[in-house]
């Protein structure tokens, strides 16, 4: 990109990049434009489908109070805030433009389908004007078809990914995009600034505050402060609901107020000191590298399976399985770990990875109902919702992905409790109404002998439900089903691994 061509004004267009330390996009902004008016737009496109208390939006409406903040405190003018709009961004983002007199819109690059229409439709409109849009890698390391194999094709395996991965990054891929001698640059705001209310924008507060869930980079910092104390025991907590081992930085890398490069950097700096944990976190960035990059070359898998042999599963619709479906999404399966998950999610709006594996499992291959339907839900519900990885991970437990378990790896939702939540902690925690029986029994209520139930105050099918199926015949049944698939192979994949996009 030539960064010598300077415009006399530009527009920094904020989206999932909520912060102004190590931005990308924003920096490039201030070094090609004199001066540079910054927004964000709540995108009416995306939030009139969404209810109206949703924590994600709440999430954002306070970190933008945050960023418009910093931005005033970064200009050393109050009048240099950002402007904040309840539109169409599509259609709002031209019109500012055009109103302004801005030569150049900047914003960060996003590969999901519906943000690339949208940013199609923004740069037609905008060059009709005369008008430049400059879009900017940001919030991952590696996108698009940046990593290939040897033959140029895309990689559809992930550990061969992330070698190449691991091959390739350094200093070129993480630099700190510093706005010091450039901050003078930040626009007054042509038109009254600083950030609606959720009530100005049709939504009613959440549990968000309740929750005490961090927000803006000032929520990200504290959380990242944290986790560097805990990150060398990362590959030992990490499966472990009832343990403090995740970051909970997911809702932060979404919305961008943490920069990914300096996550990265930090990484890569406590695995080159030998910490075993740090090198498992880094695969977890690595892996969301690498589902953003399956999205950006094969984006038929956004509605479709990334094996196209497994679209030809039938899966169970009617009544009964819109009963067993609903009994998943409230938590009232009768498996307690399962059921805790779903409270958590529900609740919280935050569910830990390994019990997302767990209760996806349990939905494709215990319950028989389409791994599109439990995808759905957790994009509604998770705070973290980021498509290319929810994507990827309920393919990935559908058996329909790319890298993803075999098809006859079924998960036993008990032993998977017995397993990662052995002193039934995270399930008293969340399904309190069970936290009278032994650590044996909980993982399942219906095996306990009557007298220990009545002990616990328990009555099976009524304060706590019956299993809605039995693993055994389910597994059984699963196997039949994907019997369709066995000679199935990956679209163009070879021996190494390798995709080609359809």
């Amino acid at each position: 990109m030539n960064t010598d061509t300077h415009f006399d004004s530009g527009l920094m267009w904020f989206r999932r990049d909520l912060r102004t330390s190590d931005n990308a996009t924003l920096q490039l902004a201030l070094r090609r434009c004199h001066r540079v008016f910054c927004v964000f737009v709540f995108d009416r496109d995306i939030l009139d489908a969404l209810p109206r208390r949703d924590r994600r939006v709440e999430f954002i409406r306070e970190s933008l109070v945050e960023l418009d903040a910093r931005l005033r405190q970064l200009s050393g003018a109050a009048q240099a805030g950002l402007v904040v709009r309840h539109a169409v961004a599509r259609d709002d983002i031209v019109r500012l433009a055009g109103q302004w007199g801005v030569q150049a819109v900047f914003a960060g690059r996003d590969d999901e389908p519906q943000a690339l229409a949208r940013d199609q439709q923004v740069a037609a409109a905008l060059q009709a004007m005369g008008i430049a849009f400059e879009t900017c890698k940001d919030h991952v390391i590696f996108e698009r078809r940046e990593i290939l194999t040897q033959s140029g094709t895309v990689y559809g395996v992930f550990t061969p990914y992330k070698n190449s991965w691991l091959a390739r990054v350094g200093p070129a891929q993480l630099p700190t995009h510093d706005l010091g001698g450039l901050t003078d640059r930040l626009a007054l705001a042509p038109e009254a600034s600083g950030v609606p209310t959720l009530q100005d924008i049709g939504f009613e507060a959440t549990n968000l505050s309740q929750l005490k869930i961090p927000t803006g980079m000032s929520g990200a910092q504290r959380l990242l402060d944290d986790f560097l104390q805990r990150m060398d025991h990362y590959d030992a907590t990490r499966d472990f609901p009832a343990l403090k081992g995740p970051s909970y930085l997911g809702v932060h890398l979404r919305f961008g107020t943490v920069s990914v490069r300096h996550l990265v950097r930090l990484a890569l700096q406590r695995q080159a000191a030998g910490s075993a944990g740090a090198a498992v976190w880094l695969g977890e960035l690595i892996w969301r590298d690498f589902y953003m990059a399956i999205l950006a070359n094969f984006p038929h898998v956004a509605q479709q399976a990334f094996k196209p042999g497994y679209d030809a599963i039938e899966w169970d619709t009617g009544p009964a399985a819109d009963a067993l479906f609903d009994a998943w999404c409230q938590g009232r399966t009768g498996y307690p770990l399962v059921d805790a998950a779903m409270a958590q999610l529900n609740q919280t709006g935050y569910m830990h990875n390994r019990l997302r594996m767990v209760v996806g499992s349990f939905l494709v291959k215990d319950l028989g109902l389409d791994w599109r339907r439990g995808e759905r839900y957790f994009a509604e519900q998770l705070n973290d919702f980021e498509l290319a990885s929810n994507n990827g991970g309920w393919q990935w437990v559908a058996s329909s992905g790319c890298d993803a378990q075999p098809y006859f790896r079924i998960f036993n939702p008990v032993s998977q409790s017995e397993k990662f939540d052995p002193e039934g902690k995270f399930i008293r925690r969340y399904l309190p109404q069970l936290a009278g029986l032994s650590n044996k029994s909980i993982h399942a209520p219906w095996l306990a002998k009557p007298l220990e139930l009545q002990a616990a105050g328990i009555r099976l099918g009524e304060n706590y439900p019956q299993p809605v199926v039995l693993h055994e015949r389910a597994r059984t049944r699963t196997l039949l089903r994907y019997a369709v698939v066995k000679k199935t192979t990956l679209p163009g994949e070879d021996q190494a691994g390798v995709a080609r996009p359809q």
